[in-house]
């Protein structure tokens, strides 16, 4: 393993410039291969106007990225419980994901899965996830708060078979899981933007992985934080190829999987605030219409609403990178008022 064992953030720098490295290396061939196959986005029809030169730039860059990380991986750390674990689940959202983008392509539409069976695929991983880090991490089924105030959750448990079901704290981690996954996906609709907002994050939970005291977490961290870097280079605007399903759901996945087994779950709800806002204003802008046939925002997501408003796309994403990097520092500060 490269690294001085002496000095351990040696390693998860250097977890973050391989990833990023191998990301570079393998992208272009990745996109000739998706061009030679005529594989491309499907932009949606009511998007902003100036996005439809977009349509059928090369998608799926998740899957580069992803394999960045596993190559880091296999390098840099040891494959502790805790990371096959994180792995395994950004892997399977990330399967679900590229399920979503070949439906989509292969039907020439925006849309690929349903919104149920998008559902029902996270719901089934995040139970998965969720039983298996109590069961065989040792992952306490509680939820804490800055302050050192925690809900316990542990009494309200049943056994099965010898395994631990923590059923209340298994719906908080589908909410949590399924809930990031679909907040980074809704934010990857500008040219960088789920990259740059994912590497902020994916920093600021490698370095409360490194607090945690779990290198080989924040090893994992710091690796997608390298591959978003890396896969900046080709989706910088204008972007040469897209991430996809493959990328965003996974990335939302690993930030999920890392908040659990590091017990931050509610910290990480700050740290990825820019995602949370995004989500809500999908949320605000639904709810508004169906109840007042009105819209609270120009477009939904929120970085349409402003591009509405007539900023640039390369405004939009440098100035919601300011922000998601903002919320990512305050809940780095506010890890250290865990209980």
């Amino acid at each position: 393993m490269f690294g001085n064992p002496r000095y351990p953030t040696y390693q998860v720098f250097l977890a973050a410039a391989i990833a990023a490295l191998f990301t570079m290396v393998l992208m272009p061939m990745f996109i000739r291969m998706m061009r030679h196959e005529g594989v491309g986005q499907q932009i949606r029809a009511d998007g902003p106007e100036q996005h439809l030169i977009k349509q059928g730039t090369p998608t799926m860059g998740g899957v580069v990225m992803l394999a960045a990380v596993i190559i880091t991986c296999m390098i840099q750390a040891n494959w502790t419980v805790d990371l096959r674990l994180a792995i395994g689940a950004t892997l399977a959202t990330g399967s679900l994901g590229l399920l979503d983008d070949i439906e989509s392509v292969a039907h020439k539409r925006s849309l690929g899965l349903t919104p149920s069976q998008k559902m029902v695929g996270l719901g089934l991983i995040s139970i998965a996830f969720c039983l298996m880090a109590v069961n065989m991490c040792g992952v306490t089924p509680d939820i804490r708060f800055p302050g050192g105030f925690t809900i316990d959750l542990a009494p309200l448990s049943f056994v099965v078979g010898g395994v631990t079901v923590p059923w209340l704290y298994v719906i908080f981690v589908f909410f949590l899981m399924a809930g990031l996954s679909n907040a980074v996906n809704l934010t990857d609709g500008l040219d960088g933007l789920a990259a740059g907002c994912s590497f902020g994050v994916m920093m600021a939970m490698s370095m409360v992985a490194f607090r945690y005291d779990d290198i080989n977490l924040s090893i994992f961290a710091a690796a997608m934080a390298g591959a978003c870097v890396g896969f900046l280079w080709f989706n910088g605007h204008p972007a040469s190829i897209f991430m996809g399903d493959t990328g965003s759901l996974s990335l939302g996945a690993a930030f999920a999987a890392l908040a659990v087994l590091t017990k931050t779950e509610v910290v990480a709800l700050v740290m990825g605030g820019l995602f949370i806002i995004e989500a809500l204003s999908v949320i605000i802008q639904v709810v508004s219409f169906k109840l007042t046939h009105k819209r609270v925002f120009l477009m939904a997501p929120i970085h349409h609403h402003f591009e509405k408003l007539g900023w640039d796309e390369n405004k939009v994403v440098l100035r919601f990178w300011i922000v998601a990097v903002s919320f990512a520092l305050l809940g780095f500060a506010l890890y250290f008022k865990l209980g």
